[in-house]
């Protein structure tokens, strides 16, 4: 067997990694996440996942072992942007490495196609790669979803580690955690699922940690004969940080376990699958517990010979117990004087016993913070069990049964704190613990509600918005994906909602509600992922039980919740409608915004074609015939429509939609017929109106559908915008302000809360590269969710002078600069309790941008100002307002650029420790609309610096109309 080998003594990896220093700006680049193969670079977790094959393979070759790579799987937050990222990076940085991604039709079907990449050997003779054309010796295969995927592919990925992996090759789970369920139906961890299938579980803190961790992985799984699981919690996979690569980091060590390998085997009857069970127990598990701690997998971070406290936690939740114990006042010298151990566990499952042994040895106590299930804590317990002189080990509960660390919803640096707290000042009675429990405290105030939330929505133009649409007392079931949102919709539009099922159980549960209610008939919305992904069998079990039902089809051709991706093997409509006839329906009627289009796509005898503003009528006539029956409704997505109109793969409509505001009664019908966000209510000395905000507008014209005298279709002539013509500012034209250094271990928190889809992610990378740029170490975290579906959207950015493990997520009362670039969404108390009056610096848009409610319902107005951008102020030691959105129309004529105008106002208020010119490199960087992102950042500098200038240039700009002359 050819196998990895190191000029090393051991794999150990230096978790306390050398910063690189200040990187050269003029020949830095983005792509130096991939191409830069020593020093500091700076990526997502996404990122990380693409980068660690590339790292594998790499090392691979570099020990004489030529191997490919199979990449499958299904797309799911929070992996959902992975197979976009390996398919625009895989020509140039993949390829080369024989890399091939074959994303899967479902999850379990991508793991036996992993599964088979560990049988090519046994198949035949393995060829030349793909691309290199070197002789493979072994390919490694790598998996991805999300929890609820791997629960539903486990009894595929149990019979592929039953069968066990290639010895010159190896298999990677990668499972995507929300515990929080951000963006799932369901609140997940996958531990308890990984380890039922005697799966060795490797837990990333970020970005460092996927890079190294990923390589051990990959050749654990080598040489153990087990795959191998990431965790990759949401905060490790939605945010970003600084690692160090060196081609010799990580050098796996493998001491003798490179003799006797397993062979894989996929003869699973008989003799030969009690072998493989036995196998598997003894002598697989084994081999990977060695892997682990020759390689030092897990980690003791500070040990002396008094200690006489322990903790234990892995992952992101590491990183929160850092970020808990340095508010608590214990850095790494403190935790030393106050007798505290701490220990990191990079493998989660299976337990290394010898560590575990270490850490106790002169305990009183072990402390275990873990989120969801008491994993840990059971396992170490287990351990522990018969053992002389154990210390106490307390996890979930205290002694007296109370919650010490919550087993629902997910952890973070405020509830890790408190149980810390109550733990190390409470009971043990720490100083500087008790002095910050007596502080915690003091500043407990009133819990204010939001006075109104920023839901997520369908996007302007969505059809779903006239998919969803059915007659009020309808009984419908909601689907996965955009489809869940009907869940946050009035009933009169959406129907009376029965609620949501696992993807691809779409329609089955009418089957056993059906026998049992007075209804007769259901409506069931799928998209056609969906379909494609599973629930055509549940259309399937519907026919076959002969229950009334009409599932609403939606083919958009994308899969847009998780980034706009193909369908894997997407048929043509008219490939639908016939494998519809063929599942033999009742009855296949499509309707649509295009009746020329969608008759021209050849469908089968027998399907009708209707425009799109008869959906209720037709869903009425196939309610009243018998059996399935199935409304298909052809639109394309808006979202993936405006970004072809960018990139001019799709044509751009030449007729606009705009409203007479002097006829306009705000009466809202336009509202509620198109469901629309770019229908915008306005308050004007007339009372509400409607004003069509043509800077989001998707041309989708179903506004159109009210009967309304207020509304007029304009044909704009090539000429679509007058120039703007305020002149640009030059970089020195702003005085430098004074502004903070970033020094010592302090670290510098950012918050900024916005509106999904605006650019509030793309304002935190440029911060963050900004920061890099100018030699610092930078973590962020985007909390999206649902979010850019026009909902909430919290970035959350921390910086700090060298190295520090903390969390990115910013803890109560600790943002030093408050960016709000939504005033409903900064508001809202959940995530406005970061701010603190003692050092918080709110830099406030004031523009008001109408939510779904206002939309659809004329009685929901916008709150007060004193409600909005006054409670923010009021929260925060200082604050800079500005209506960011009107001063970007009136700049550029447009709203896109306010949020970099928010950010020169905060620079220029000295809130940003980062310099101006690494701001501005990095929006270079970036790429987009570059010219127009530094005039943003300039012009918002003014605003604050000389506001008076400022509006002379507006004024010059666009002079006030002369009075009438009297007649």
């Amino acid at each position: 067997m050819t196998s990895v080998t190191s000029h090393h003594t051991d794999g150990r990896h230096d978790r306390d990694h050398h910063h690189g220093g200040r990187p050269d700006a003029d020949s830095f680049s983005l792509e130096d996440r991939y191409t830069r193969d020593e020093g500091t670079v700076f990526l997502t977790g996404i990122q990380a996942l693409v980068r660690m094959v590339r790292d594998r393979a790499r090392l691979d070759r570099r020990q004489n072992l030529a191997t490919g790579s199979l990449i499958s799987g299904y797309e799911g937050s929070p992996l959902a942007g992975y197979d976009l990222e390996i398919s625009r990076r895989a020509r140039t940085y993949l390829d080369p490495y024989d890399v091939v991604h074959r994303p899967a039709l479902n999850e379990e079907l991508g793991a036996t196609s992993v599964m088979g990449a560990q049988l090519a050997s046994r198949a035949g003779t393995l060829g030349r790669g793909p691309v290199s054309g070197e002789q493979l010796a072994g390919v490694v295969g790598y998996w991805y979803g999300k929890a609820p995927g791997l629960d539903r592919a486990t009894d595929a990925l149990r019979h592929a580690n039953l069968v066990g992996t290639d010895p010159n090759g190896g298999a990677v789970a990668l499972v995507g955690d929300d515990p929080g369920a951000k963006s799932s139906t369901v609140p997940c961890a996958s531990e308890m699922a990984l380890a039922d299938l005697y799966m060795p579980i490797l837990y990333p803190a970020d970005s460092q940690d996927i890079l190294d961790l990923g390589v051990h992985a990959a050749v654990m799984s080598r040489v153990s004969g087990l795959w191998t699981a990431l965790k990759i919690s949401a905060h490790v996979a939605d945010g970003s940080s600084t690692a160090d690569v060196h081609p010799d980091r990580v050098l796996p060590h493998l001491g003798d376990l490179g003799r006797s390998p397993h062979v894989p085997d996929a003869r699973l009857l008989g003799a030969t699958l009690m072998e493989l069970e036995q196998n598997q127990l003894t002598t697989r598990i084994p081999r990977a517990l060695e892997y682990a701690r020759i390689n030092g997998i897990n980690r003791m971070v500070a040990r002396t010979a008094d200690d006489r406290i322990g903790i234990v936690a892995a992952g992101k939740t590491y990183l929160d117990v850092r970020s808990a114990l340095a508010r608590l006042g214990l850095d790494e010298d403190e935790l030393a004087r106050r007798g505290i151990r701490l220990l990191k566990l990079g493998m989660v499952y299976p337990m290394e016993r010898e560590m575990l042994y270490r850490l106790v040895d002169g305990l009183e106590e072990v402390i275990v913070v873990e989120e969801k299930r008491d994993f840990i804590e059971t396992m170490i317990r287990e351990i522990l069990y018969d053992r002389p002189h154990t210390p106490d080990v307390r996890g979930k509960t205290n002694e007296d049964g109370s919650t010490l660390f919550s087993r629902f919803g997910e952890l973070d640096v405020d509830s890790v704190t408190r149980g810390l707290a109550h733990r190390l000042g409470t009971v043990h009675g720490l100083e500087s613990v008790r002095a910050w429990q007596e502080g915690a405290g003091r500043g407990r105030g009133r819990i204010e509600l939001p006075v109104l939330t920023r839901s997520p929505y369908f996007c302007s133009g969505c059809p779903h918005n006239s998919s969803t649409k059915v007659s009020e007392g309808t009984l419908v079931g909601a689907g996965i994906g955009c489809h869940a949102m009907v869940l946050l919709q009035p009933e009169s539009q959406v129907g009376d909602i029965t609620g949501v099922t696992q993807m691809g159980g779409e329609g089955a549960q009418w089957l056993g509600m059906a026998p049992f209610v007075s209804e007769t008939h259901f409506v069931q919305n799928v998209g056609d992922g969906t379909f494609d992904h599973s629930a055509s069998l549940a259309l399937r079990a519907a026919v076959g039980a002969g229950e009334n039902i009409t599932y609403k089809l939606l083919f958009n051709g994308t899969v847009a919740m998780t980034g706009g991706q193909d369908t894997v093997g997407g048929k043509s409509l008219a490939e639908t409608c016939r494998l519809l006839l063929a599942e033999k329906v009742a009855k296949v009627v499509v309707t649509t915004d295009d009746v020329k289009r969608t008759r021209a796509a050849g469908l089968p005898r027998g399907v009708e074609v209707r425009d799109r503003a008869d959906m209720l009528d037709v869903q009425r006539e196939l309610a009243a015939v018998p059996g399935v029956t199935v409304l298909v409704h052809d639109q394309h997505c808006a979202a993936e429509k405006r970004r072809g109109r960018k990139r001019g793969t799709v044509p751009t409509p030449t007729e606009r939609v705009v409203i007479n505001e002097r006829i306009c009664e705000g009466c809202g019908d336009c509202g509620q017929k198109s469901n629309c966000l770019s229908v915008h209510p306005v308050d004007t000395e007339f009372g509400r109106k409607t004003r069509i905000d043509q800077s989001s507008c998707n041309l989708d014209l179903s506004c159109l559908d009210g009967d309304c005298p207020s509304f007029v279709t304009v044909t704009p002539g090539e000429k679509r915008r007058a120039a703007v013509t305020v002149p640009d500012l030059d970089d020195d034209e702003v005085a430098a302000p004074d502004t903070r250094a970033l020094t010592g271990e302090a670290p510098f928190h950012l918050r900024i809360t916005g509106i999904g889809g605006t650019g509030i992610v793309t304002v935190s990378a440029v911060l963050a590269t900004a920061a890099v740029l100018d030699g610092h170490v930078a973590r962020t975290l985007d909390m999206t969710g649902l979010a850019q579906k026009g909902g909430a959207v919290v970035s959350d950015v921390t910086l700090t002078a060298g190295p520090q493990e903390l969390a990115a997520k910013v803890a109560t009362g600790e943002a030093d600069l408050y960016l709000c670039a939504d005033g409903l969404v900064g508001a809202d108390p959940v995530n406005l309790k970061v701010a603190g009056r003692d050092r918080t610096t709110a830099v406030v848009s004031t523009t008001r941008v109408p939510t779904g409610q206002m939309v659809v319902d004329t009685a929901v107005g916008y709150p007060a100002d004193a409600q909005v951008s006054g409670a923010v102020e009021r929260a925060c030691a200082r604050s800079v307002r500005l209506d960011a959105g009107e001063l970007s129309e009136r700049l550029f004529g447009e709203t896109v650029s306010a949020n970099m105008l928010l950010v020169g106002a905060a620079f220029q208020s000295g809130a940003l420790p980062v310099s101006a010119a690494s701001i501005e490199r990095a929006v270079e960087l970036n790429g987009v609309a570059v010219e127009r992102n530094l005039q943003a950042f300039r012009r918002g500098r003014q605003a604050v610096a000389d506001p008076a200038a400022l509006a002379a240039a507006l004024e010059a700009a666009h002079p006030a109309p002369a009075p009438a002359e009297p007649s």
